[in-house]
């Protein structure tokens, strides 16, 4: 699925399961033309197609951002360590590049690629099986060892009282400015989850650590914190691999 991505920004122009070990993840959001959202839907089930009659191995999926400008869709896909970067060994990526320039491509009004590490000390075990929808909260940070020590501190309330974080909590590779230094995705199984009420992570924090304790906690994360910003995500499984 590397190969695909690459094949994207060469041209001119997940939801993933976690497990303890710490892994790589390929993100790149895909903004599609005005106009051109079921052209581009279409492409990528021919790219898919081809993908799987040319016995293509490496999986991914593909998010559809619900709010926000425009068409967005994300492509993720994992790597276990950076050496797989070196690896050129995807003949059925190869074989369907040319679905790619023709079909996907010319729908495309640009691609923007980053690269996050997860961090299992700061997440729950895995992504819940029927996951379709996650919210992503993505924050900038002018004080990484600050910001971090306080996603402990509340991720350690949530785990004594609820037995795990409530999300995967990534750190992004280097980017632009306009990149995020870290975020969290919350998985949902569904829209409908979303209406369920859950008392939020400071009342928790609350509950466990009394009032003074949170709000100088609360002020210690604003201070760490220069910018953040959220989206929803729904899976699109047809798109998916």
């Amino acid at each position: 699925m590397r190969k695909l991505i690459l094949t994207l920004l060469l041209i001119p122009m997940v939801v993933l399961s976690q497990e303890n070990e710490s892994f790589l993840l390929n993100m790149s959001e895909i903004s599609v033309k005005y106009g051109h959202t079921a052209q581009f839907i279409e492409g990528v089930k021919s790219w898919k197609k081809c993908y799987k009659e040319n016995d293509g191995k490496e999986p991914w999926n593909m998010w559809r951002r619900v709010q926000g400008k425009g068409s967005v869709f994300t492509l993720t896909s994992a790597m276990a360590n950076w050496a797989e970067m070196d690896e050129d060994s995807d003949p059925a990526a190869k074989a369907c590049r040319m679905t790619v320039v023709n079909s996907i491509r010319p729908h495309v009004k640009g691609i923007h690629y980053n690269i996050a590490r997860s961090m299992p000390d700061y997440s729950m075990d895995k992504l819940p099986e029927g996951t379709t929808v996650v919210w992503v909260y993505s924050v900038k940070v002018n004080n990484s060892t600050d910001f971090k020590d306080v996603v402990k501190q509340v991720n350690t309330a949530l785990k004594n009282a609820e037995g795990s974080s409530r999300g995967l909590w990534y750190g992004v590779v280097g980017g632009g400015p306009d990149v995020p230094d870290y975020f969290v995705s919350t998985p949902f199984k569904n829209f409908a989850d979303l209406d369920n009420d859950q008392d939020g992570v400071w009342k928790i924090y609350e509950d466990a650590n009394g009032k003074k304790k949170t709000d100088a906690l609360r002020a210690k994360f604003r201070a760490s914190v220069s910018s953040d910003w959220s989206y929803m995500y729904e899976l699109m499984p047809e798109l998916s691999f």
